[in-house]
């Protein structure tokens, strides 16, 4: 496994839409591996391909219930609706107010190209959308309703 460099705010990849991983191999695996790192080291609860420079529809996640690697994951349902604080590893120090589902289902791969279905609800659905939003170049900025001081 190996650290990644994190990309930041201003770095135009972040507003790009990522592509679907169409063959999952070793060198996926590895990129998955050296994200969970990445992210585990910068102590975050979620990190998408973008973010370490690469436009593929990866991402991981670990809200306290273990890691998740995720590949090509698509929101399939949305219910509710809750008022949360996020704040993103590639835009350190700032953090906002804004509305994200109380839950939703989530639709992916995993590292061995598995199909799965997963729920979320609370902190793990806003980590989904925050996650998946990554990939088609948005940032939770764009949906801010009140910045606050650090969390």
């Amino acid at each position: 496994m190996a650290l990644r460099q994190l990309r930041f705010f201003d770095d135009e990849l972040l507003r790009k839409k990522s592509k679907p991983v169409e063959v999952i191999d070793d060198k996926i695996r590895q990129i998955l591996d050296d994200m969970a790192e990445t992210m585990y080291k910068e102590n975050g609860g979620g990190l998408a391909a973008p973010q370490i420079g690469l436009l593929k529809r990866l991402v991981v996640i670990d809200m306290g219930q273990g890691l998740l690697k995720l590949v090509n994951p698509e929101i399939i349902e949305r219910e509710g609706n809750q008022k949360v604080i996020e704040g993103c590893l590639s835009i350190p120090n700032i953090w906002g107010k804004l509305n994200r589902p109380a839950k939703v289902r989530v639709k992916a791969l995993n590292e061995n190209g598995k199909e799965i279905v997963l729920p979320g609800t609370g902190d793990l659905a806003k980590c989904f959308c925050h996650e998946i939003d990554h990939l088609d170049g948005i940032l939770f900025v764009d949906s801010v309703t009140e910045y606050v001081k650090g969390s």
